[in-house]
């Protein structure tokens, strides 16, 4: 399935509450971001939203599933993005709640995983 001109819009108007909000093709969906910020994209008319390890478990309360796709080789899930359940696109005060809350996450310098442990350390993770 593609992505859909119409919901792209639908989801935008949804959504207009926030400031420069703008998107942008993203491989097979679009982007969404404000203010320079990405924190959404919509893919097969799916909208996700950044997630953390704080919101992680309310999305997954609501039923909802990390963005995932697959390879020649394996599944790859991408636990930063998490699906928005379809009947919350049409609550929109709830939905641009969420929006600046995901905003407000995509917003913060990610802490990089490592190979190694700690700094100093000399222990490979299997």
């Amino acid at each position: 399935m593609k992505t859909s001109p119409d919901f792209v819009a639908f989801v935008k108007d949804q959504l207009d509450a926030l400031r420069d909000l703008r998107s942008a093709r993203l491989f097979s969906g679009v982007g969404l971001s404000a203010a320079g910020i990405q924190f959404a994209m919509i893919i097969d008319n799916v909208l996700y939203f950044a997630v953390d390890d704080t919101t992680r478990p309310a999305y997954e309360a609501m039923g909802s599933h990390c963005f995932a796709y697959s390879t020649r080789v394996r599944r790859v899930e991408v636990r930063r993005y998490y699906a928005l359940p379809a009947d919350l696109l049409e609550d929109r005060e709830r939905l641009v709640a969420l929006a600046r809350e995901s905003l407000e996450i995509a917003a913060r310098p990610r802490k990089r995983k490592s190979a190694q442990g700690p700094v100093g350390s000399h222990t490979r993770t299997p």
